[in-house]
């Protein structure tokens, strides 16, 4: 196991294997910006081989949950080719991947028979308008409500579910998605509206805090505090006092994380990123392509991981910051 600077350890892994995605949310990848949008050519990024390697080495440094995204990860042809290579790794005790869900129903339970653990699923509102409007295509939520279903029964369940909220967009949406989640067995997620990258023209003044979003909900049904699951855990956890259901906030404006953060971030072109708000990568599909060895590419991932030092969200608006920032269809979430 390996420490950064502020004696963090490497524990999870999240790999983009797309930059590409079938949605165009407001918040990451706006339909100006991204019809236009040149995208990493199939040489560009890495294969499923080259994947399984570095995915390896994280592993014998310490990481035992892998993600993958994208992008959207579905978009990636036979990614279940990959799952099944790396459910294979011993040593891998979560291995999960973050979806729009849009053709999670048709390939749920290939996912699952390849080896993949369970599915986060990204979903903004509740109702139909609201939802077309914050994904800015035209796909009814009802194949996201019916693809969480169908990823149920196919093994991939408790869902977590992750919504993002921004202010004058789709804040009248938290106690409809709080009421039709409560009841379930899956966990709803409200995210804070992050200025991750450059293109989705972050303002401080549309993000609903975490803080505000509990007491919405706290106004409707009583919620408490649940302690965290792991040393890393990104969302704090609340439940419903009366035992229907359980909710998250993850809040990286308003509460930063940071000093207990353990992720590290592969691009689907071979980079690895020490914060999703970082402005640059280290590249390793040069020197892989190049014939490093597995010793090789160890050292690179040890240097990277000892001399992080990141604290975006602790230090935001403080200090100069990387302009620009890496986007999140880049890295992932």
């Amino acid at each position: 196991m390996v420490n950064d600077t502020l004696n963090r350890p490497m524990r999870d892994l999240r790999i983009s294997v797309t930059d590409r995605c079938s949605f165009r949310c407001v918040y990451c990848m706006p339909r100006e910006i991204y019809d236009n949008h040149e995208y990493l050519s199939r040489t560009d990024i890495l294969t499923y081989g080259e994947i399984d390697r570095l995915a390896r080495i994280a592993v014998e440094l310490g990481v035992v949950k892998v993600r993958l995204t994208g992008g959207e990860p579905l978009l990636r042809r036979q990614v279940g080719t990959l799952v099944g290579s790396l459910s294979g790794i011993a040593g891998i005790d979560d291995l999960a991947m973050t979806t729009n869900a849009l053709q999670l129903s048709k390939m749920a339970e290939s996912l699952s028979d390849a080896g993949l653990d369970r599915v986060t699923i990204s979903l903004d509102a509740i109702d139909d308008d609201r939802f077309r409007a914050m994904i800015d295509t035209d796909v009814s939520v009802s194949v996201v409500l019916d693809a969480i279903e169908d990823a149920v029964a196919a093994g991939l369940g408790p869902i977590k579910i992750n919504a993002v909220v921004r202010k004058g967009w789709n804040e009248d949406q938290i106690l409809p998605l709080a009421e039709y989640f409560r009841q379930t067995n899956h966990i709803l997620r409200f995210i804070e509206y992050m200025d991750v990258g450059t293109t989705n023209q972050w303002k401080l003044d549309e993000v609903v805090t975490s803080a505000q979003i509990a007491q919405i909900v706290g106004s409707r049904w009583a919620i408490e505090p649940v302690d965290a699951s792991y040393r890393g855990e990104v969302a704090t956890r609340m439940r419903y006092s009366d035992g229907e259901g359980e909710i998250g906030f993850i809040s990286s404006v308003s509460q930063p994380f940071c000093g207990s953060c353990t992720r590290l971030r592969l691009s689907a072109e071979g980079s690895l990123y020490t914060c999703l708000f970082a402005g640059t990568g280290t590249d390793l599909r040069g020197p892989m392509r190049a014939g490093a060895t597995d010793a090789d590419l160890t050292q690179i991932f040890i240097d990277v991981w000892n001399n992080r030092d990141d604290r975006y969200s602790e230090l935001r608006g403080g200090v100069a910051l990387p302009n620009p920032k890496v986007e999140m269809s880049y890295i992932g979430g």
